[in-house]
């Protein structure tokens, strides 16, 4: 084997490599006297079929799979004889014409890895803003609860409903004048203006009196879960059996124990704590970003523009398909035209704190362990139906770079919290406006705020880092080798699709599977620049 550089520009490489028809034959040699003992052929006894006939019988599948094990062994080669860190997976190309029995040609080109210096983490420096919880926002929180546990009582008699009441009805959902399945309930408790109906269907009550008859006619939303219903036009035959207003809830000790919890304080601790868990998220977030702005301005190195570009093209991509949902969709693609180059920095940015912060946990022992690597795995692989959950752990246990992309926010996290253990921590006690708009302020990054905070979707195995809230920062691991023609990997399983669900028609009550005239889930709304 012959291996001959013929590109060395900056993180720039390209390689001729030759591998000999000898080599290539001895190892299809290899396969013969291997496979030859278990060839089954009519006229000769078992393990004793002449080489040349098992040749015969599998000559190209053993041609092939020799000459892939061949390209393996030499990018093996490669890599370790001129201690490469590929920094995306190398172009491998067999030369034109190649046949059996002759030299392989090949030509790799990739980039590299840059060298980094291990940087030094003393007189790293960060502030750490805390938002203490008052306590009228637990008092707040509380009334939120309560608004939302309403006790109805029943109304005067004659009493019309209004907004806000609740009525018992029983109905029979008809479509094109026959009654279809799961549109019939007896007893069920509807809100007006809860919006837990279809369209119109609540509306079409208001003014009803317990013991009216009446027919409504209402259309099923065009996506709609069941199948039949979609878009369809339909009655419901309902009869108004009372009405009832909403009581005013108590904030008491009885309140809390129908909470299921022992007492108020008990409810008031339990708020306290998740009031100041969500804001230590955004203290993190806030730190975190105030982290990556002192690695980006403290460092400056080339990175591999492949890299930079597979960043780049995720970013315009999730850009694009926000455009695409604005009202003025043109003034919105041109206005990110207008600022391509600020997101193209964004993406240099992006790569290059993944390349320091993989450098960082590097030099520093930082890793995943294998446990918690298995933990990962099988938390991803319940996004999947039962049956493929073992295809797609065999899945990521063959691809280096999806098994990359599944371990990397874990890692990210591991070396952020390294890092925020070595640094000199000072804490400060500010407002909640005035933490978010220490994370959405821009003391480094090279374009307009709002960037900071559309994180770009990440590519399976794409190591690089976010400086926006909630992005994870992926690691950056050399690319393993591709063969010239490698044989086709499989591919991950699809996730499974949720189905949607359907919101009961009464609060704490009724069957989720049952069709009429649960409200449809509605759509997301698109993402906010």
């Amino acid at each position: 084997m012959q291996i001959v550089e013929t590109t060395n520009e900056g993180l720039k490489r390209a390689y001729t490599i030759t591998i000999t028809a000898k080599s290539i034959t001895a190892k299809i040699e290899g396969e013969v006297s291997k496979l030859a003992p278990q060839v089954r052929m009519p006229g000769f006894r078992p393990g004793k079929v002449p080489a040349n006939l098992v040749k015969k019988m599998h000559g190209p599948a053993l041609h092939q799979e020799a000459l892939n094990t061949s390209i393996r062994e030499a990018m093996d080669k490669l890599v370790a004889d001129h201690k490469l860190r590929p920094a995306m997976q190398p172009e491998v190309a067999l030369g034109d014409g190649y046949e059996e029995g002759v030299d392989a040609q090949l030509t790799v080109a990739l980039e590299v890895l840059p060298t980094i210096a291990t940087p030094s983490l003393d007189g790293l420096k960060l502030d750490k803003l805390v938002v203490p919880v008052a306590d009228d926002e637990v008092e707040e929180a509380i009334k939120r609860i309560a608004a939302g546990s309403k006790s109805f009582t029943d109304a005067k008699k004659g009493k019309k409903a209004a907004d806000g009441d609740q009525l018992i009805v029983d109905f029979v959902g008809k479509l094109d004048g026959v009654e279809f399945e799961g549109g019939k309930a007896e007893d069920a408790a509807v809100e007006i203006g809860a919006n837990r109906f279809i369209p119109g269907f609540e509306e079409q009550l208001v003014g009803a009196k317990a013991g009216d008859e009446k027919t409504i006619n209402v259309t099923f939303p065009a996506d709609y879960p069941a199948e039949n219903l979609k878009g369809k036009d339909v009655t419901f035959d309902i009869t108004v059996k009372a009405v009832k207003v909403a009581g005013e809830a108590v904030i008491d000790e009885d309140f809390a124990k129908n909470l299921g919890l022992e007492s108020l304080e008990m409810l008031q601790t339990l708020l306290r704590g998740q009031l100041e868990q969500e804001t230590a998220g955004q203290t993190r977030t806030q730190m975190k970003r105030q982290l990556l702005d002192t690695l980006a301005a403290g460092h400056d190195f080339d990175v591999p523009p492949s890299m930079v570009e597979a960043e780049f093209a995720q970013i315009w991509q999730q850009l694009t398909q926000e455009a695409q949902g604005e009202e003025d969709t043109a003034a919105a693609l041109k206005e990110i035209e207008d600022e391509k180059d600020d997101y193209r920095a964004i993406a240099v940015r992006r790569v290059r704190l993944g390349l320091l912060l993989s450098e960082i946990g590097q030099a520093n022992g930082v890793e995943v362990t294998a446990q918690e690597m298995n933990m990962l795995l099988n938390q991803a692989a319940q996004q999947y139906r039962e049956e493929d959950r073992q295809r797609f752990a065999e899945y990521i246990q063959s691809d280096p770079l999806a098994a990359a992309q599944l371990r990397a926010p874990l890692y990210e996290d591991k070396v952020v919290d390294f890092l925020f253990d070595k640094a000199e921590v000072t804490e400060k006690t500010v407002t909640k406006d005035e933490l978010q708009a220490a994370i959405e302020a821009e003391e480094v990054a090279p374009a307009p705020a709002k960037t900071a905070k559309k994180p770009a979707a990440k590519k399976a195995g794409k190591p690089v880092p976010s400086e926006a809230e909630g992005e994870e920062a992926a690691p950056v691991e050399a690319a393993p080798a591709e063969e010239a023609k490698p044989a086709k990997k499989a591919a991950a399983p699809k996730k499974e699709a949720a189905p949607k669900p359907v919101p009961s028609e009464a609060e704490g009550a009724e069957k989720a599977e049952e069709a009429a005239p649960k409200k449809a889930p509605a759509k997301k709304a698109a993402a906010k620049k």
